[in-house]
């Protein structure tokens, strides 16, 4: 009884032995870089490496999921959207430094393996997502307007008129709006601000604020409303302003059209009246012997020389 619980163990350790003997036969493709959340700006080195240093990492190169083509692209000293990108080998890695993280930097990548003698299963290390906080510039915009039009930083209303502003900034997360009016203790904690029949009490300095989970990527934009008295002209509200900025430009649009349109008829109707260039030939007259154009000669015939 003893011997056969020797010799079961000893089977299972030859077991194991083979099994580490054929685990420790196959290498590794690994990516290092950062796990946590990278801040917009920061400098990212991301490396390439095997578990067994004695595979060439030569044959190895970098690639990142694209969103928009919805698959993996090679990363290369070349690649348009990645050209401040470079691939250096150091040693037994491969490097790809980013100098400055940003929007498109933001996803999954991987170390691809190109030899021959590597499984398709094999060939690939596990991906890294690397997630970097970022946030664009805040904009305000205006209900009723294309989002094209800037809203002007100081806008004039007459009384009784309603206001809707709203700012919004491209973010890695949706920020945290809030409305805050200068010399007041009030705060609105929404993207939107609306004003119902402006009154002289309504005007003021209105500041939008975009807070992101980190402090330093928050934002914030104002504008200053004056009210108007009702009676005031249409064209010294901003609204007015707009509409005579876009009738001069549409009109000198108009103006540009016509002019051209004139221009042209004109040139085509003075190439139609105008003559073609004088053909010679018909402007050929025989010359006679007897005529004063003529040349001497020996020759007595009555043809016309020409």
């Amino acid at each position: 009884m003893i011997l056969k619980r020797v010799s079961t163990a000893m089977k299972a350790q030859l077991v194991v032995a083979v099994i580490a003997l054929i685990h420790g036969s196959y290498a590794t493709l690994l990516i290092k870089g950062p796990t946590e959340p990278v801040l917009e700006g920061d400098a990212i080195t991301l490396q390439c490496l095997y578990s067994d240093s004695d595979l060439n990492i030569s044959q190895v190169h970098f690639e990142y999921f694209s969103k928009y083509m919805n698959g993996w692209q090679a990363i290369s000293e070349r690649s348009w959207c990645f050209y401040r990108m470079p691939v250096k080998q150091i040693a037994d890695s491969l490097v790809l430094f980013i100098p400055h993280a940003g929007v498109y930097y933001d996803g999954p990548y991987r170390c691809v393996s190109d030899a021959d003698n590597v499984t398709e299963a094999d060939n690939s290390s596990l991906p890294l997502a690397l997630k970097v906080n970022y946030m664009g510039e805040l904009f305000l915009s205006r209900e009723g307007y294309s989002s094209y039009l800037a809203t002007p930083q100081d806008l004039k209303v007459r009384r009784g008129d309603a206001v809707v502003l709203k700012c919004s900034a491209s973010s890695s997360e949706e920020p945290n709006y809030s409305w805050y009016k200068e010399d007041s203790d009030w705060i609105l904690p929404s993207s939107t601000l609306t004003l119902r029949r402006m009154s002289e009490m309504d005007a003021g300095r209105y500041t939008c604020v975009a807070e992101h989970s980190v402090e330093s990527l928050s934002k914030k934009r104002s504008i200053s409303i004056s009210v108007l008295p009702e009676d005031a002209p249409w064209y010294e509200t901003s609204d007015g302003r707009l509409m005579l900025m876009t009738s001069a430009a549409a009109a000198s649009l108009v103006v540009l059209i016509l002019s051209m349109t004139v221009f042209l008829c004109r040139r085509a109707k003075r190439a139609k009246t105008s003559k073609g260039p004088i053909d010679d030939r018909s402007q050929i007259k025989p010359i006679y012997k007897a005529s004063v154009d003529s040349l001497p000669s020996t020759c007595g015939d009555k043809q016309p020389l020409v």
